[in-house]
């Protein structure tokens, strides 16, 4: 009997290396480039959007029904301060006389100036998950051996920083106190715009209290206490989750940190829109040149921004991330005070 050829059909499997720091990092320019007049677009609107609210809170109606107009205008807040975010990092408008101005003038009138929050938060982009020098722009972390070595005021000081009502009134205790009074207090030359934000705010509300104390709440306090408490708390989550990884200064690298020590916050579209995609954080840290109109772009076609540590605002992954106290560098996870990861 004869038999005909015999016809194998192979696979080649092509096993590729990661990619190094740089390659990752080079992959995200195409996403740097910003569309300038969809930028205008965004702060055009969010702008619109949150001065239509609060005119809305001054208006002669039913409590609730400037309650809610206060509530909105605090979601619209924090998107328009990922916008101011974005300008300072240079990613949208950058070199432009106008959002210059109108940028610099929000974040004075929300205890935002300039000064303190470029260093510090370009300090926390360059260190950010280190184990030791993490702080500043950030919650503190201990690891276990360092507070069981702490003295008893450390350890209280510690504590109070990374407790929720400490997030909660993060408009006295973020904004207020750790953006405006403390670096004005530390340095004054160099943060005089600290002074003049908490000029402007105690003037504005000095003459609410006086001339519309109902417009101090409803247009001020809501507003203000509202969208203080969701920024702290979204900062705390993006680099505060149980899926979180921390290196020792020699370890460290920049793609590490973006890729392991900060989180991706899965929202709707309206959650989305609100907070203006800040939730996609590690592609943020990864190149925080990149416009937040274009990070879901980068995120879907880089495949090593794919998988990160996720978190979500539902009550179970709050108290998840909330729980959350020191690193455990045996277990290499965050750990409660109890020591339960």
């Amino acid at each position: 009997m004869l038999l005909g050829p015999r016809v194998q059909s192979q696979r080649s499997i092509i096993i590729q290396a990661p990619r190094t720091d740089r390659e990752i990092l080079r992959a995200t320019r195409p996403f740097m480039k910003e569309l300038r007049w969809r930028s205008w677009v965004h702060v055009a609107v969010a702008v619109g959007v949150l001065a239509g609210l609060l005119a809305l809170t001054t208006l002669d109606m039913h409590w609730a029904g400037r309650v809610g107009c206060g509530l909105l205008a605090a979601l619209a807040t924090v998107r328009l301060f990922v916008l101011y975010h974005d300008h300072q990092h240079g990613a949208i408008l950058r070199r432009s006389l106008a959002a210059k101005v109108v940028m610099g003038a929000y974040g004075m009138l929300t205890l935002s100036p300039g000064s303190p929050w470029n260093r510090s938060h370009n300090y926390h982009h360059a260190n950010n998950s280190k184990i030791l020098g993490s702080s500043i722009g950030s919650y503190p972390i201990m690891t276990t051996e360092a507070y069981a070595r702490a003295s008893r005021k450390d350890r209280l000081l510690y504590a109070a920083a990374r407790h929720p009502l400490t997030i909660l009134f993060g408009y006295l205790t973020v904004f207020l106190y750790g953006m405006c009074m403390r670096p004005f207090a530390t340095n004054p030359k160099l943060h005089w715009d600290c002074a003049v934000a908490l000029a402007l705010h105690g003037a504005l509300v000095a003459l609410l209290a006086v001339v519309d104390p109902a417009a101090l709440l409803f247009t001020v306090g809501i507003p203000m206490f509202v969208s203080s408490a969701i920024g702290a708390y979204l900062f705390y989550a993006q680099h505060n989750f149980p899926e979180v990884k921390l290196k020792a200064r020699s370890d460290w690298t920049h793609s590490f940190a973006s890729l392991n020590s900060s989180s991706f916050m899965a929202l709707g579209p309206l959650g989305r829109w609100f907070t203006a995609n800040i939730g996609y954080h590690h592609v943020h840290h990864l190149n925080p040149r990149i416009p937040f109109y274009r990070l879901p772009e980068a995120m879907a076609a880089i495949p090593e921004l794919q998988s990160p540590g996720r978190t979500s605002l539902s009550f179970r992954q709050i108290y998840r991330c909330l729980r959350l106290k020191l690193w455990d560098p045996e277990r290499n996870c965050m750990v409660t005070f109890r020591g339960t990861p």
